[in-house]
């Protein structure tokens, strides 16, 4: 493959702080009505949240750049979807969740990450 020569698209992502930030919650919901729910004070501004219902093995991931209350929505069944109302909703170090995606008694894990 002499003289082969392929351009190759790049990005370059810094990291401010020097670490990777991360943040993760195990939690479950009560049997109450089903609820929006905010966590804040993270620490840092994500730049991908993982939503994951242990539960029913349904999950929602929103990335940097997406709209607000979107997320890619994966059932059990492995079926992916682009949710554009009640998925993640990304503020500073602010995390919302609609009551759709918060269901009642269930069991959570919430994983934030970013730079």
């Amino acid at each position: 493959f002499e003289g082969f020569i392929m351009a190759i698209a790049s990005t370059t992502v810094t990291n401010s702080n020097g670490v990777a930030n991360r943040y993760q919650n195990y939690f479950a919901t009560s049997a109450a009505t089903a609820a929006a729910t905010t966590f804040s004070g993270i620490g840092f501004t994500p730049r991908k949240v993982t939503l994951h219902n242990l539960t029913d093995r349904i999950s929602d991931v929103w990335y940097e750049g997406m709209a607000s209350a979107s997320s890619l929505h994966t059932v059990a069944a492995g079926t992916v979807t682009l949710e554009t109302t009640n998925g993640v909703a990304v503020s500073g170090d602010t995390v919302t969740f609609t009551a759709t995606t918060m269901v009642a008694s269930k069991v959570y894990v919430l994983e934030c990450e970013g730079c």
